[in-house]
């Protein structure tokens, strides 16, 4: 036989056998190295008029919207509390909207293990379910401390060990977000937890502050105050503490 005749049978039985042995092609296919994440781009912060704005005046809720029987305030503090099943995640929602800016707050999960959190960079999406839920980013605490893609990409895959570290369960914890650009930075109790940017900044929308009561069949109770907000806010965080300041990533 032929030398080339020989190769194009040879040629031709291993095409066979791809197809015939069970897992051969696929276990190939699996060989493929997966690709690598996108790398985010670096969005720059934006530039706008900077001010300091008490988004709450610890005595009523002038200038926020959500549902009048699951949020009030009481001794000074934002409580969000639920009796009956919340179905969709539900917001006390600021009626302004925002880009970039700093967010200090104080937190308190006071009854259920569901994380709330704090929703930023989105919409009012009451196209979901609830007149007052939202589609964005959202700063979870502190079952789950981390980020989360609210209506979007889900679970945004940060570490929440660290927050988990220096956070309390049920009692109050500082926290401070630093939004610019597409970069996001996240301090509790004065220790940066979170900085990561978004790999998809077409996704950051100037939205309204949400505070979290988290769709559940049990009773829960969550608390706010303390509630400040610098627009286009200076390239720093206000509450770190000095002895664990890292060199930042620019």
């Amino acid at each position: 036989m032929e030398p080339s005749l020989v190769r194009s049978t040879l040629v031709l039985h291993a095409f066979l056998l791809a197809l015939t042995v069970p897992g051969l092609a696929e276990d190939k296919k699996a060989a493929t190295p997966p690709d690598k994440p996108k790398e985010a781009p670096v969005v720059p912060p934006h530039k706008g008029k900077s001010e300091t704005i008490e988004l709450f005046n610890g005595k009523n809720l002038e200038g926020w919207e959500g549902h009048a029987d699951l949020w009030s305030v009481k001794d000074g503090v934002i409580v969000g509390k639920n009796v009956n099943e919340v179905k969709v995640s539900t917001y006390l929602l600021t009626k302004r909207k925002f880009t970039d800016f700093r967010l200090t707050a104080t937190v308190k999960l006071v009854q259920s293990e569901m994380h709330s959190g704090i929703a930023h960079w989105g919409r009012n999406a009451p196209e979901r379910g609830d007149k007052y839920t939202y589609a964005g980013h959202l700063v979870m605490f502190p079952s789950e401390w981390g980020l989360h893609d609210l209506f979007g990409r889900n679970n945004l895959k940060v570490d929440g060990a660290p927050a988990k570290a220096v956070g309390k369960q049920h009692d109050w914890n500082q926290l401070e977000i630093l939004a610019q650009g597409n970069r996001l930075r996240v301090v509790v109790n004065g220790h940066l937890v979170v900085d990561w940017r978004d790999p998809e900044p077409e996704r950051i929308l100037e939205g309204p502050i949400g505070l979290q009561l988290h769709s559940n069949k049990v009773q829960q109770e969550v608390h706010f105050k303390d509630l400040s907000l610098t627009t286009f806010p200076e390239d720093r965080l206000m509450t770190l503490k000095t002895e664990s300041k890292p060199t930042e990533k620019k």
